[in-house]
Order: structure tokens, then C-alpha cells, then sequence
């Protein structure tokens, strides 16, 4: 290694003097640079040219995402002496915060960072596939993953869990806001002042003359209404008025039934996380967006500051799918296909990051890989208006759930529902949500004239469209110090720099280039209609404190991809239904890789609720149906053995990029496998088609499939390649 020339000095003067038994003096170098949520500060020892420790001394990364990093990569900088090293997944902008805080640090001792980016060596040995045979085994380990794990293995299943990327949360562990529920005993400590909600969304139900179902819960709830006004005695709401606003904000497309499981469920499952780990505490009750009434349940800490719930959650629910002994983890494994055997799913095959296969036999499946916000292609194959877009989701949520029972015959629904969120903060490469919260705790939105636009606590999809015809496509969300003090949420946005503040309306209209006599006169007309309860501007019916407490914040927003409401369909009880309507036996899913919960719009406050509902269900239906001991074998694709009569038989068809060949092997009319033999297909678009299709095919012993979503023409190709090798053996599957 390279060191200053000073040092190498110092160590001819000792030589020179005949100094012996000379050791290289250790060194403790400090070093900082950004991680995600603010400065990562680190210590490294040297001695001589070796990196003897690395410790992170100080950082606010997220506990259960950052905190793995934290914990990974400084011991991996020792071991392999370099820091050149691949990022944990799912933690990427933490891994390489430490990294360059380190070599920081290797910079200030006079080193030379480069001569430490060496390649790390490889493993001694590859990995070797493996098999696990089990009673249940749960694919994605987000909120419902580990909800539906634990569940099934407290029902006395062995249950196995499968996490493609490096850490557990998914999308989970980004929720910010908290869980919706309704009626509880902790929304009585609030009082009742949300009257012009309830109206408001009483009137909205006049917008949905032909929905059954709105208008009963309508009729339900004015007579709920009508009542508490003669008697008005603790704080109104109603597991109709929920269903309602849930209804509504879905523009009506949302599964009644499945809406009617959320909500009942929904005051037991604030009771379940609790008696699971007493550290769960969701009693704080606030306002959202699209809620009538105050309904949203949110952790707080030690001095009653809001908490961000996922950050809060989802390490607790990892603490306690680590103490049960029948429960394991296995992280960076993608699963790629279920496997079926008359009819029922069986186990799944899966890959680990070094391409060793993992098969799990097991009596029961349950998906919970979270949706498909990441995957830009998969977005704009639905939606093109959207291709590029921004987005708050976890690297991992790519969709390989919905495509994989798509292969199975699974149907969807509502696959084109896509959600905007409109208060996304766009800091260097990143996408950070600004929660939902701050507008339901008092936060107003202007543009970029400094004055407001719309009413700011509608619903999501509403509040995106307004923001989009403004100035840029962006707004800026306001808060005052007064909202800062009550929220580590808002203060670590402020710490990591995403705000800009001024002493005065004026000051805070300068640092954001809008003009200072309308701002100004903006906020005063908005405290003004705080005071009187009433905005005859928009119509907003959420009030908390005038904005009058300075400093002043402004955090730039704009609309960004944050949830897809489409995915697998399910019934009540979380089993996967096929495209005929009927159950696929042991395949359930739960969370955001299903669809009909939300309609075409999902509240906040709405999917950990969701999760932590439909994770139970699923793990208890999982866990039922295993207890029943069906008769499970081996895929019969992956043990059939071709009889005397077997044919194998070849075909092409041009995909994407190139041709794509299959090999189908058939015993008469029935179809005993399928692989592609070669094709030239886009690596995680074109190859998902060529996991999935062939299963499908022998799975359904016919070509009526659909495509892979984002993948149509290679899907499309596979079937004309299987349907031209059955023609050359004489195969009419239609006859």
C-alpha cells in the first residue's frame, strides 16, 4: 500500500538509528458521509496496511434496513480488506454510505482509498442446491410474510420463509403512517370534531347510485350519524363508516367482501400485535387522507412523538420470528415457480444469490411478495403513462409473486390500478416519502406562486392529479415548528436536509423562490380557516393548529409510484382463486401481491392494516389446510417419466430478441413437460416468461394461458414454439 511520504520518512529515520523490533504504530482514523437518513460517522483501525476494525459510531439509518448494513458490511470490510464490496440488498444507500465513510477515513491516515478497492475473493466452494420438506412455506418476508409465518408456526406448523433480498420489511418496513382501525377503545381518548367529515362523505354517496353496496353502508351509517348527534357520547365512528370511506376512496372497484374482512378484523388485529410483542403499541390516534374521522393508529415514543410504523413494526416482528424454533429464514432466495401436483400447490423451487436451487416441498404456499411498484417495465406494460416514473418502493417488489401464480392459473384483478403518491421528496437518486401524517397533523400544500391548490387531506389519486397541473408538477408541504416538536418523523426530515426554513412566511417564500406577499397571504388565510373550522376555498374538513409557530418548514413534493392495488385474487380467506373461479387447493396469498382490497385507490393507513389482517388469515388458512394432511408428491414435471408411448418432440418461434426453442415431451395427448432449450431473452423481463410458461402449460395440459405481464411477447412465443412442436407429432390438443 501507498502511504504519505512523510510516514515513509519517519520509518527511514528509525532504520537509520538502528531502532529494532519496530512495529507499524496503530491508527484510529475517523470518517463520515451521507447513508440515507442522515451522516454515517465510522472509526476504522489501522495497523500498518491492514484494516484491523471498522465501527459505525454514529448514524440514524432505519432499524431492520440500514441497521442490517450497519451490522454486514463493516465486518465484510475486515475480513476481505477491501471496500469494494457488493451492497446489502435492500439496504443500498446505507451499504455505501459506510463504504464511503470508511474511506474517508482510510484518506484522512494517508491512504490511498483505491489501493483498498480490491475484489473480494470468491467462496472456496459454490453453493449446493438444496431440499426442504415442510409444512408451510411462505414466499417474501414483509409485513405479511412474517405475519402469516408466525401465525402458522403459533399454529404448530414448520413453517420455512423465503426473502430474495438481503434483509426482511419490504414495502413494510417504508410505511410511515400507521394502521387503520375502527371502532376502538384508543380512538375514545380523542374528541369528536370531525363532523363535517362524516357529512361530506355522506354526500359522496350520492356519487355511487348504482353500487349496492356504498349505498347500503350509506343508509347504515346516516342512521348511525343521526343517532349520535340526539346522544353525542364519545368519539363516532363505525365499522360501516370505515367500510365506507374505504368503499369511496377505491372509487367503488374494491371487493366488498374483502373490504368487510379488512374492517371487522381490523380493532382485533391493534389487539394481536400488542399480546404478540407488548412493545407493539399503535394508540395513538390521528387524522389521514380519505378518512372520515380520525382512525389512523400510530406508534409513538417515549415523549409522545410520532414514530414512522414500519421502522417501528417490522424489526419487532423479525425479533419474534427469530425466538420461534419452527420458523427459519432464508434471505437473498428468490423464489421462481410453485410447484403443483393435481391441481394443488406443492412447494416452490427457488434461487439463492449464487444460483444454488432451493426445492421446498410443503403442504401449503402462501405469497406475499409484495407488489410491483419497482418494476418500471412491469408498470409500463400496464400503464404507459407511467413508464419512468419515480418510486418509493423497495428494490425487491418487482412483481415475481403475481407472475408465478399467474403460471399456476391464478387470475388477478385490477392489475392497471396503479397509486401516485403525492408527497414524494426527491433527495440526490433517491425517492423518499413524506408521510401522509403531516397533512392529516396540519400541513397545508402550496405551489410554486406560494398558494394553496386543493384540498390537501382527499385522497391520494385526487391530491397527484392537482399537483401535476401545477407550476413544474410539484408543490411544497408546509409545516411550522409547533408540528416539528410533536414528530421525529419531521425532525429527522429536517435533519437529513429535505427541508427548507425560515424564521418568517417571507423568509421561508425567499428559500423557496415564491413570491413573499402571497405566501405570506396564504398562511394567514389558512390559519384563518383553521380558527374558523371551515375552508370555503377546498372544501377541506381536517383541521388540527394554525401554522403560526416559527420556523417554518417547506419540504418539496411531488406525486411518485407508491402502491399497486392489482394483483392476485383472493377470497376471505386469503385462498388464491384461478381464472374458471375456482380455489387453487393449499396456494394462498395476503398483502400487496393481492388485489380487490383497495379498488383503484388505496387510503393511508390502509396497508398495514391489510397485512397484518390478511397475513393472520393466510397463516391460518396455511396452517389449516396443512393440519388436514392432503396427499402431496412430487411435481409430477419434475418425476413423470416418459411411458413406451412418450414422444419428444422440438419447436421454435421468434420471441423478443431471438428464436426461442422448447422440447415437449408428451405420452399421447397429455403433455408431460416442457423446457426451453435456448432463446436470447431480456435477463428479468423475457426470463420470467420462460420460468413461468412451461409450468403453466403442463400445469393446465393446454396452451389457454396468459401472458406474463411485461413479458407478452416472449410469453407469446413459447406458446406458438410448444404449439408448433405438438403440431410436428401430430398433437392437436383441441380435438
Amino acid at each position: 500500500m501507498k502511504k504519505t511520504l512523510s510516514l515513509l520518512l519517519v520509518f527511514a529515520l528509525m532504520l537509520t538509528l538502528g531502532v529494532v523490533g519496530f512495529a507499524a504504530d496503530e491508527q484510529t482514523l475517523n470518517g463520515a458521509a451521507d447513508g440515507r437518513n442522515g451522516p454515517i460517522e465510522v472509526e476504522v483501525v489501522m495497523v500498518g496496511d491492514e484494516i484491523v476494525s471498522v465501527t459505525v459510531v454514529s448514524q440514524s439509518e432505519t432499524d431492520g434496513i440500514g441497521s442490517v448494513a450497519i451490522t454486514e458490511i463493516p465486518a465484510a470490510i475486515v475480513d476481505e480488506q477491501s471496500i469494494l464490496l457488493d451492497a446489502v440488498s435492500g439496504a443500498t444507500v446505507t451499504s455505501e454510505g459506510i463504504l464511503a465513510a470508511v474511506a474517508a477515513a482510510l484518506k484522512s491516515g494517508g491512504y490511498d482509498p483505491a489501493d483498498f478497492e480490491v475484489a473480494a475473493e470468491a467462496a472456496d466452494e459454490a453453493e449446493t442446491d438444496v431440499l426442504y420438506d415442510v409444512d408451510v412455506v411462505v414466499v417474501g418476508a414483509g409485513g405479511a410474510g412474517m405475519t402469516a409465518a408466525i401465525t402458522a408456526a403459533d399454529a404448530g406448523r414448520t413453517v420455512l420463509l423465503l426473502e430474495s433480498q438481503g434483509i426482511v420489511g419490504g414495502n413494510s418496513a417504508r410505511s410511515t403512517g400507521g394502521m387503520n382501525a375502527a371502532p376502538t377503545e384508543w380512538q375514545q381518548a380523542n374528541e369528536f370534531g370531525e363532523s363535517a367529515g362524516v357529512e361530506s362523505t355522506l354526500k359522496k354517496v350520492e356519487n355511487f347510485p348504482d353500487n349496492k353496496r356504498i349505498q347500503e353502508l350509506g343508509e347504515i351509517v346516516a342512521k348511525q350519524w343521526e343517532e349520535y348527534q340526539a346522544n353525542p357520547e364519545g368519539y363516532f365512528d363505525s365499522s360501516e363508516l370505515f367500510q365506507l370511506d374505504t368503499l369511496l376512496g377505491g372509487g367503488g372497484l374494491n371487493d366488498p367482501s374483502l373490504v368487510n374482512r379488512l374492517v371487522e378484523n381490523s380493532p382485533d388485529a391493534i389487539a394481536w400485535l400488542g399480546e404478540l410483542d407488548p412493545q407493539i403499541v399503535l394508540h395513538n390516534v390521528a387524522a389521514f387522507g380519505g378518512a372520515s374521522v380520525k382512525r389512523i393508529h400510530r406508534p409513538v415514543d417515549e415523549n409522545g412523538k410520532t414514530l414512522s410504523v414500519g421502522a417501528y413494526v417490522v424489526p419487532l416482528l423479525k425479533e419474534n420470528l427469530d425466538k420461534r424454533g419452527n420458523i427459519e429464514l432464508l434471505t437473498n432466495t428468490t423464489a421462481t415457480r410453485i410447484l403443483m401436483d393435481n391441481g394443488a400447490a406443492v412447494g416452490v423451487v427457488a434461487e439463492t444469490a449464487k444460483g444454488a436451487t432451493v426445492t421446498v416441498n410443503a403442504k401449503a404456499v402462501v405469497i406475499t411478495t409484495g407488489g410491483f411498484g419497482a418494476n418500471n417495465d412491469m408498470i409500463a406494460s400496464l400503464r404507459p403513462e407511467l413508464d419512468g416514473f419515480i418510486t418509493t418502493n423497495s428494490p425487491g417488489i418487482q412483481g415475481q409473486g403475481i407472475v408465478m401464480a399467474q403460471a399456476v392459473g391464478a387470475d388477478t384483478v385490477d392489475m392497471e390500478q396503479i397509486q401516485l403518491h403525492p408527497t414524494v421528496h426527491v433527495q440526490g437518486s433517491d425517492a423518499v416519502l413524506i408521510t401522509e401524517g403531516l397533512r392529516g397533523d396540519g400541513a397545508i400544500l402550496v405551489n410554486q406562486e406560494g398558494e394553496r391548490f386543493f384540498d390537501e387531506v382527499s385522497t391520494r389519486d385526487k391530491v397527484s392529479n392537482a399537483e401535476f397541473a401545477q407550476t413544474g408538477g410539484y408543490a411544497w408541504l408546509i409545516v411550522d415548528s409547533r408540528m416539528s416538536d410533536a414528530s421525529n418523523v419531521i425532525q429527522g426530515y429536517i435533519n437529513k436536509g429535505y427541508a427548507e426554513t425560515g424564521e418568517t412566511y417571507e423568509e421561508l417564500a425567499k428559500a423557496i423562490g415564491a413570491p413573499a406577499d402571497a405566501f405570506a397571504a396564504t398562511m394567514e388565510k389558512w390559519n384563518a380557516c383553521v380558527e374558523a373550522k371551515e375552508d370555503a376555498d377546498f372544501g377541506r374538513v381536517s383541521f388540527a393548529n394554525p401554522l403560526d409557530q416559527a420556523p417554518y418548514y417547506a419540504i418539496k413534493v411531488q406525486p411518485g409510484i407508491h402502491h399497486t392495488m392489482g394483483g392476485i385474487k383472493i377470497n376471505e380467506d386469503a385462498q388464491v382463486i384461478d381464472t374458471e373461479g375456482n380455489v387453487i387447493a393449499g396456494l394462498f396469498a395476503a398483502g400487496e401481491v393481492t388485489g380487490g382490497v383497495h379498488g383503484n385507490n388505496r387510503l393511508g393507513g390502509n396497508a398495514v392494516a391489510d397485512f397484518t389482517i390478511f397475513g393472520r388469515i393466510a397463516g391460518t388458512s396455511a396452517a389449516a389446510y396443512a393440519g388436514g394432511e392432503p396427499e402431496t408428491a412430487e411435481p409430477a414435471a419434475e418425476t413423470a417419466k416418459p411411458a413406451d408411448t412418450a414422444q419428444t418432440l422440438t419447436g421454435s418461434a421468434m420471441g423478443k430478441v431471438g428464436p426461442v426453442e422448447v422440447e415437449v415431451v408428451t405420452d399421447g395427448d397429455q403433455i408431460l413437460s416442457v423446457t426451453v432449450l435456448s432463446h436470447e431473452e431480456t435477463p428479468a423481463i423475457g426470463t420470467l416468461a420462460v420460468e413461468q410458461i412451461p409450468d403453466a402449460i403442463v400445469a393446465h395440459q393446454g396452451l389457454d394461458i396468459d401472458a406474463v405481464a411485461g413479458a407478452t411477447v416472449t410469453s407469446e412465443a413459447i406458446l406458438a414454439a410448444v404449439a408448433a412442436a405438438l403440431e410436428s407429432g401430430g398433437i392437436d390438443l383441441a380435438a
